[in-house]
């Protein structure tokens, strides 16, 4: 994907999508707001998705804030990142939270999966 858009490419759309995340994960980067869990595709670019319970963030104004605000560093981000289907599942109070503790949390994450990632490729040359 060129330029920072959001097309419909660049998320997970179906069920199927988000099983093959939770069933394959071999990427994890966990943080006081809440979990990002990866697995690699066979795509040339990554993929996001949102689990933000209503259990977990109460009001849908923060639900939706909360997914904007990912969305948009996500967006700025994405050619950074691997190309892995990344699912995001919020913690409790998340929905308290500003954005910039959001975006910086996002930054780090996006860091942590991409190392990870690396040395992943790392790991499969050597065996």
């Amino acid at each position: 994907m060129s330029g920072y858009s959001y097309p419909k490419q660049l998320r997970l759309l179906t069920g199927r999508d988000y099983n093959q995340v939770f069933s394959h994960s071999q990427f994890k980067v966990s943080g006081p707001l809440g979990v990002f869990i990866a697995t690699p595709n066979s795509l040339s670019h990554p993929r996001l998705g949102f689990v933000i319970a209503k259990k977990k963030v109460k009001l849908a104004v923060d639900r939706n804030r909360i997914k904007r605000v990912m969305r948009d560093n996500y967006r700025l981000n994405q050619h950074k990142l691997p190309s892995v289907d990344i699912v995001f599942i919020a913690r409790p109070g998340l929905g308290t939270k500003e954005n910039l503790a959001i975006t910086k949390f996002c930054n780090y994450a996006w860091h942590k999966l991409s190392e990870q990632h690396k040395k992943a490729l790392k790991s499969d040359k050597h065996d």
